[in-house]
């Protein structure tokens, strides 16, 4: 049987397929299919049984990452949206926190709402602080909204009452009648979607749920369409940003969760790779075709955050901390109105591509300046099935770049890939040195199609001493599914000054929450055995506007108050030390919110070294090539990688090629392949 993991970027679309007998593994690449996501998975899963000579009922396990939400609200594409909200309060979309996008620049503009003005409708009722009814739901009200929408041609509405997270009975009884008069409408309850505080972060959370929802639910159906067609027989499940997968209905229901899909399941991927090998300290380093995605592993767990921001706009829901920087082999270079050299963010994507892919694309892109540089074989990409053009990157670079510059070709070259450099490295800053870690005890772990190419130099320019790259990096996105489980988080906000007269109640509320997480593990059918629960909660000194997140694993709930109280306060005190750099002793600690969450442990295959080929022995490569390093043209060896046995030592500089992606390793360095098939690149 087999187990295939499938990740959708923007530019390509990669896929892993693992024997669960033999362990062995199969990478897959092709360029993404923008119009409909799903052509480009048919045709790799149909690549990758041909491959395998298995049919589509051998498929034991498909797991999917995907951007398709991100995208959706990036290009503003989603579904035509309303929202019905409580009396006084439609404007909160509009006024948010009343932050700039940026503190200097005031020619930067805040993201208009995604939902306008004349659609967020106004209904009477309101709830207190406790969720006492006030004000009873006006459901005249409701119903005559329900029906304006639907002749509007409205496809979703978002329902975000105040309060609501406290009492859900106004949002239930809204819900019900816009099912009843809206049947084919996507319906969004903030209470469903995040039932926690702050209303302008619920709202905006639940709208982009709603304004997702009706293209997921059909890029989903699609989706499933295709792989049964494939002929496979088991329902696929969706990676979510926690780092865990999620049911295609549950996917559907909550798009939301899904922002960071795919550069969270390369994380989790590399954590687990990064443990075996011997490095749990990492900084992943994820260079795909449009943008750069970093992020932080200590002890081999993934940070986490509770709220990040996508194309503009909060969304609060729990997720793999990534920082993400418009810089991939697809950013465009330019020049500025002042004349200055600028790369990304905006990408040529993969239609057209970069001027290389000879699709109509004419901008210079990070990888035609990698071409120009001899740092890419023109016929080596996804095997061979991408030949590149030389001639179109250099006339790219050299009229956009290099003639009005007054550059030559290769410093100009040169000049685009040193400013991608730095907005790598100080993305990789913003989630390290910045919070206080040093990066002199990490690894950076180089993954994606471009990430190998550009880690010596990023690593380098941070004073990092090792990289890791794991076999046929471009496809770790994918492979990351295949090392996840399935999980489900709930939230509960309960505002409470910490202390023994308080957790009584908490471990109330955490019960009723292992009770909500047991039926969702029962709808999966999850074996008893299987399942975990993880407790935590939010918590900040009495006071303050913001909360730091204390895990509770650990602590007996049904214990004595009283040590429990000492231990919360102390793992408490250290969070708030490890995030802020101090804490504020005999000051009172506010519970806000209490999370759970819920894990399905689903079986992963191990996944065997790749074996070596007999392609070049342990000091030999395959041919030489002319690189451009330090305005200076090198020949240089070139090495297949499946040819490199385990133990081999590369001294650079050099380059080795594979698949799905290249490795440059610089004068200086040098690369060592482990037994398990990742090199370990010593600078």
């Amino acid at each position: 049987m087999i187990r295939i993991g499938i990740d959708v970027g923007g530019t390509f679309t990669d896929l892993v397929a693992v024997d669960e007998a033999s362990g062995l593994a199969r990478h897959f690449k092709l360029p993404s299919t923008p119009a409909d996501p799903a052509l480009a998975i048919a045709d790799g899963v149909a690549a990758l049984l041909d491959q395998i000579g298995a049919p589509g009922e051998a498929i034991a396990f498909l797991g999917h990452g995907t951007t398709v939400v991100t995208n959706l609200i990036i290009e503003r594409s989603g579904a035509r949206c309303a929202l019905l909200t409580t009396a006084g309060f439609r404007d909160v979309l509009e006024i948010g926190r009343q932050t700039r996008p940026d503190l200097y620049d005031y020619t930067v503009e805040r993201a208009p709402p995604l939902v306008p003005r004349h659609l967020r409708i106004e209904i009477a009722e309101r709830l207190d602080a406790d969720g006492r009814v006030l004000v009873a739901l006006d459901e005249a009200a409701v119903a005559d909204a329900a029906e304006a929408l639907a002749g509007a041609g409205i496809e979703a509405v978002a329902v975000g009452f105040l309060h609501s997270y406290k009492n859900d009975v106004h949002e239930r009884r809204a819900g019900e009648i816009l099912r009843r008069l809206m049947p084919h409408a996507f319906i969004a309850l903030s209470s469903e979607v995040l039932p926690e505080f702050r209303e302008f972060e619920r709202l905006s959370t639940t709208v982009i749920n709603a304004y997702a929802g009706p293209r997921m639910v059909r890029y989903l159906d699609g989706f499933a369409e295709r792989m049964a067609g494939q002929g496979a027989r088991v329902t696929p499940l969706i990676f979510h940003s926690n780092g865990g997968l999620m049911s295609v209905a549950t996917a559907a229901r909550f798009p939301v969760r899904t922002c960071v899909s795919g550069p969270a399941a390369g994380v989790v991927g590399a954590a687990a790779i990064g443990l075996e090998a011997g490095f749990p300290d990492l900084v992943t380093f994820d260079v795909g075709g449009t943008s750069t995605d970093v992020s932080l592993v200590e002890a081999g767990h993934p940070a986490f955050t509770a709220e990040r921001m996508v194309a503009g706009f909060p969304v609060r829901v729990p997720m793999i901390d990534i920082e993400a920087i418009g810089a991939g082999g697809g950013s465009i270079a330019r020049l500025d109105p002042a004349g200055a050299l600028k790369v990304g963010p905006l990408s040529a994507g993969a239609e057209p591509g970069p001027a290389a892919y000879g699709r109509g694309g004419m901008a210079a892109t990070i990888t035609d300046a990698n071409l120009v540089l001899g740092r890419l074989n023109p016929a080596a990409l996804l095997g061979g099935r991408l030949t590149l053009d030389v001639a179109a990157a250099r006339r790219a670079v050299a009229e956009q770049i290099a003639a009005p510059l007054g550059l030559s070709l290769e410093r100009a070259a040169d000049g685009i890939l040193r400013i991608a450099t730095a907005g790598m490295a100080r993305a990789i800053r913003s989630i390290s040195t910045e919070r206080g870690r040093d990066l002199r005890r990490f690894a950076l772990f180089a993954y994606g199609g471009a990430g190998p190419l550009h880690a010596g130099d990023v690593a380098r320019e941070l004073g990092i001493p090792r990289i890791v790259v794991p076999a046929e990096p471009g496809t770790l996105c994918a492979r990351g599914i295949l090392h996840s489980d399935l999980s489900f988080d709930l939230v509960q906000t309960r505002i409470a000054i910490a202390g023994p007269e308080a957790w009584p109640d908490i471990a109330t509320r955490f019960d009723d929450m292992t009770r909500s997480a047991g039926a969702m593990l029962d709808r999966e059918r999850v074996a008893a055995h299987d399942r975990q629960a993880h407790l935590g909660v939010d918590a900040r000194y009495e006071g303050q506007n913001f909360e730091v997140y204390v895990a509770l694993d650990g602590v007996g709930m049904g214990g004595e108050a009283g040590p429990l109280d000492a231990e919360f306060v102390r793992r408490f005190r250290a969070a708030h030390a490890a995030l802020y750099g101090y804490d504020i002793p005999g000051r009172a600690i506010e519970i806000v919110t209490l999370r759970l969450k819920a894990v399905g442990v689903v079986a992963k295959p191990k996944i065997a070294a790749p074996a070596s080929a007999p392609a070049n022995d342990r000091a030999g490569g395959i041919g030489r090539r002319r690189v451009y390093f330090d305005a200076s043209w090198v020949e240089i060896p070139v090495y297949q990688r499946a040819g490199i046995a385990a133990g081999a030592q590369i001294d650079g500089p050099a380059v080795i090629e594979e698949m799905s992606a290249t490795t440059l390793v610089h004068p200086g360095q040098r690369a060592t392949a482990d037994p398990a098939g990742n090199l370990i690149i010593a600078l």
